[in-house]
């Protein structure tokens, strides 16, 4: 299992988080960035394209030293400096009140503790700082909830983790932070059970 999540999912996620579709989800959450931003989640570095000159560094937390890798010509590329600065964003390496905001994209479905890598967002933001996420989480209808809840082991085991039927909202509140503006749809081109997600702007209280 560790070779799988350490030499293959990284390059499988590179590839189907990089669709048409999340392009344009990805410029959408990333538009309204500026200052120096924490990014949970970094990936394969698939945000950077999207981010705005507003935005002056960013601070890129990535357990996947593969996921990294995969990112350099990307990190190269980039207009903003990227500082590969920690490996768990439920134990964020930063001083409080340090950052002008933070991003997060399809990772909260895969952090152990989600409350907690909220609440160490909550405690990095300066005043006036914001969350901007997008997510996958648990949906409306009862018909999808129930094959949510049926193929959540299977998701975790072939996703390295992923859960289908995390409360998105109810996390970020739970961490501290107050929602401002909040989204939700089914995302094009995705069986309903994996395609509910939240996308949204958060404060702090």
């Amino acid at each position: 299992m560790a070779f799988y999540r350490d030499t293959v999912f990284p390059r499988v996620m590179n590839h189907l988080m990089d669709s048409k579709e999340t392009r344009k989800t990805r410029a959408r959450v990333c538009e309204s960035l500026e200052g120096d931003v924490v990014e949970i989640g970094f990936g394969t570095g698939l945000n950077l394209p999207h981010l705005p000159r507003t935005v002056t560094r960013l601070r890129a937390v990535e357990p996947s030293a593969l996921g990294v890798r995969i990112a350099e010509d990307r990190i190269a590329a980039s207009a903003v400096p990227v500082e590969i600065a920690g490996l768990d964003g439920q134990s964020l390496p930063f001083a409080d009140r340090s950052a002008d905001a933070a991003l997060c994209t399809w990772t909260l479905c895969s952090i152990p503790d989600p409350v907690a890598a909220i609440t160490e967002i909550r405690r990095v933001l300066r005043p006036g700082g914001s969350l901007h996420f997008v997510e996958h989480g648990v949906a409306p209808d009862k018909g999808v909830r129930k094959w949510q809840d049926r193929l959540n082991g299977i998701q975790q085991r072939v996703a390295c983790g992923c859960n289908l039927n995390r409360d998105i909202p109810a996390l970020i509140r739970a961490g501290g932070l107050s929602i401002n503006r909040l989204d939700t749809y089914y995302s094009e081109g995705e069986p309903k059970p994996f395609a509910w997600s939240y996308e949204g702007v958060a404060t702090l209280t």
